[in-house]
């Protein structure tokens, strides 16, 4: 009688239901597939139908079934015209509408573990009434996660109340060798629509705290050597296995089809020439920032890729759009949506204006490119400071007083960046860096081994 095979260890890996989330969750359970696991991923039904219909726009409908990975999806608790770019608001619902479903699918699937997004720490729960283990995966860098946690002694200190709203405007660093940030750009300072949501984050943040204590393990998509001290002010020694940057295509995980003649736009451009603007997947800008901004990219006189997602500018049409694209001509290309890490490490890109959201911040830095730092919110502001005042690969760009970006403040600023040879030489022994941090023996190619045993163990 033939011997029965072992049985596949099957993870449920659960992400915030965010671009900038679902991202690096779908890349980490590439590599678990890699590694003989069977894994679970888990959409909402509203972000799992924008999936589709991107992969169905390329014709790829057949890649959203990646071999050893289910995707699964449920509802998100908001109504079909909700504002689901309100993190907030979004996050809040989630527990009443999805706890009870998890809970099924874990004991029907016999799921032993969860990796769930650290902005989903409420799936903890599911720990003390199924038996499944659970690591917390880190979608933003381990300073953030550090300061999260210090947010009681901010309180105590009068730099903030309850409510995360300042009352004493002062920078703060937890340590010499990581960033500073301003109290007015905290991360929950521009997040929610009112002081009721703010308050209820940062409380959220201050209960959580307990949770990550408790947790099997914390996963960073990091590397050790840029974040080493951040990293030593976890509650528990983490596994750091980042940067988690694709291997192979992630369409998959894309809420808009990837234009990929954003590519062959970029293979007949001169080396290091192109400047590549691209702001996430939630920033919103209006009229006169949009008009600035492209007027900034003209002026510079280098070409240029800009992405303009559907939802990126309140007010602004196809037709403002067309009428930009005709009056560039050849010298630049507008896509909705690009193959932002093809892009990153193409020949001719010189510089990267960006939000610096923290798979941007990892992808830019893992491609040696250097920044042009034009944070939006969250995270983004003290990103921007690890950019530009710690590992020193990026200049920030300043608004005047009436907060806007101007055209010239842009031109200046990409020529300044891009005549700092110290930024760029900055830029790739970065690269050098993150680069051996992931190949077999570097620091996060054995964390991520470490966490592939862990996962196997009963």
């Amino acid at each position: 009688m033939a011997a029965t095979a072992p049985q596949q260890v099957r993870v449920m890996v659960l992400p915030f239901p965010a671009q900038g989330h679902v991202m690096p969750l779908m890349e980490l359970s590439r590599r678990l597939v890699d590694h003989g696991f069977e894994v679970d991923f888990v959409n909402t039904d509203y972000n799992q139908a924008r999936v589709l219909a991107s992969l169905a726009a390329r014709g790829e409908a057949g890649a959203a079934a990646h071999a050893g990975i289910n995707f699964i999806s449920l509802p998100d608790g908001m109504g079909p015209d909700a504002d689901r770019n309100d993190v907030v608001s979004l996050g809040q619902g989630l527990p009443a509408a999805m706890l009870g479903r998890l809970e099924e699918l874990i004991r029907a699937r016999s799921t032993r573990w969860l990796v769930a997004d650290v902005s989903m720490m409420w799936a903890r729960d599911l720990a003390a009434t199924t038996g499944v283990r659970v690591a917390v995966f880190l979608t933003y860098s381990a300073a953030i996660f550090t300061l999260r946690a210090h947010i009681p002694k901010l309180v105590e200190d009068g730099i903030i109340d309850e409510s995360g709203d300042v009352q004493r405007d002062e920078r703060i660093q937890l340590s010499p060798k990581m960033p500073a940030v301003a109290a007015s750009e905290l991360p929950w300072t521009h997040v929610g629509k009112n002081p009721e949501s703010r308050r209820a984050l940062l409380q959220s943040a201050i209960k959580d705290k307990q949770a990550y204590a408790l947790a099997d393990a914390i996963v960073c998509n990091t590397f050790r050597e840029i974040e080493s001290e951040a990293l030593a002010l976890l509650p528990k020694e983490p596994l750091v296995i980042g940067p988690l940057v694709a291997s192979k295509s992630t369409s998959a995980s894309h809420f808009w089809p990837e234009d990929l003649t954003s590519i062959s736009w970029l293979d007949g451009q001169e080396p290091s020439s192109v400047v590549y603007a691209a702001f996430g997947s939630i920033a919103v800008f209006d009229t006169k920032r949009l008009q600035e901004l492209a007027d900034g990219l003209v002026l510079i006189g280098r070409p240029f890729l800009w992405v303009v997602r559907p939802n990126f500018a309140n007010g602004v049409d196809e037709g403002w759009l067309d009428e930009f694209r005709c009056r560039v001509g050849g010298m630049g290309l507008v896509v909705s949506w690009a193959p932002q890490q093809r892009v990153l490490s193409h020949p001719s890109v010189a510089c990267f204006i960006s939000h610096c959201g923290w798979n941007s911040t990892m992808e830019g830095v893992r491609h040696g490119v250097p920044f042009l730092c034009w944070p939006y919110f969250a995270d983004q502001f003290l990103n921007q400071s690890y950019i530009c005042d710690i590992w020193g690969t990026g200049l920030r760009i300043c608004a005047d007083e009436q907060g806007i970006v101007t055209k010239e403040e842009i031109k200046d600023k990409v020529a300044q960046l891009l005549g700092d040879e110290g930024i760029k030489t900055r830029a790739l022994s970065l690269k050098s860096r993150a680069c051996a941090s992931v190949v077999d023996g570097g620091s996060s190619h054995q964390d991520l081994l470490k966490l592939v045993n862990l996962l196997r163990k009963q």
